[in-house]
């Protein structure tokens, strides 16, 4: 179902506000060598994913619980859209900062996009957002356009209602997918002549949850397959499942080529 077409083509830029997986790195409990590393060096520091589309207007996508320093590291006073790609407390732990947001600064109701099973989830979880989120529900497959991108909502083996998106300008075709387990076959033709994949890549060695997540393998592996011009690994742990630092992981994607990179948080790029 389309909700409405593209039009415009506007120069729209993708900001990385977060990059890491649900521990974030460094944790506060933790002293392997990544988290020795963020410690160092702050550019090795992730906080929970979540991105925001900037063109004429801010569309976040995800509240992970870090999204308030996110959001002020970024410059950024205003959010136009939401979209939720799942409830996971990584990605909506931040949900209260929004309801602060409108009730203080915004005059209306933040238009808000999900499945209708993380809607449920959100009016059981946070009630009081309902007057604050304008939730116009998903399913796999539709489309929307907001500031002249197009997203298409794509099918991932996650949660029961998590989507990854598909974002299409007028010369680019960009695809978010921070978590998700062995991608469906309608999800991969989607992906086919993709210019950029943004793809969770949670552990490194072996993979504790291969029905809902990805390895740093297996994420490689999915954009070699799909021979993506630019892949970027997001939704890191770096912790497990063996601690790995940065410059270590960054020297072993370097034999796959240079179109394949490690996502860091402030990382912008062009859709």
């Amino acid at each position: 179902m389309a909700l409405s077409k593209q039009n415009g083509n506007q120069t729209v830029q993708l900001r990385f506000l977060g990059t890491g997986a649900g521990c974030g790195v460094p944790s506060f409990y933790c002293d392997c060598v990544a988290c020795q590393e963020a410690r160092q060096e702050p550019r090795c520091c992730r906080t929970r994913c979540a991105l925001l589309i900037q063109g004429e207007k801010n569309t976040l996508i995800d509240a992970p619980p870090d999204l308030r320093q996110q959001l002020l590291h970024a410059g950024i006073n205003q959010i136009d859209h939401f979209i939720l790609t799942h409830s996971h407390y990584d990605h909506t732990g931040g949900l209260g900062e929004l309801e602060f947001y409108v009730r203080v600064s915004h005059p209306e109701a933040i238009p808000t996009y999900m499945t209708a099973t993380t809607q449920d989830w959100l009016h059981a979880s946070f009630g009081f957002l309902e007057d604050c989120l304008y939730v116009q529900p998903l399913d796999v497959g539709w489309s929307f356009v907001l500031d002249d991108v197009n997203f298409t909502a794509l099918d991932v083996t996650h949660a029961p209602g998590t989507l990854g998106f598909l974002m299409e300008t007028a010369g680019r075709r960009t695809a978010y997918i921070p978590d998700t387990g062995p991608l469906p076959i309608s999800t991969l033709e989607k992906l086919d002549n993709i210019d950029t994949l943004i793809l969770g890549a949670t552990f490194w060695g072996k993979n504790w949850m291969p029905d809902d997540h990805l390895s740093v393998d297996e994420a490689v592996q999915i954009g070699l397959n799909l021979q993506v011009k630019q892949l970027y690994l997001t939704h890191l742990s770096m912790h497990h499942d063996t601690p790995v630092t940065n410059q270590a992981l960054e020297a072993y994607l370097h034999r796959f080529g240079k179109h394949i990179n490690l996502a860091y948080d402030g990382l912008a790029i062009t859709l």
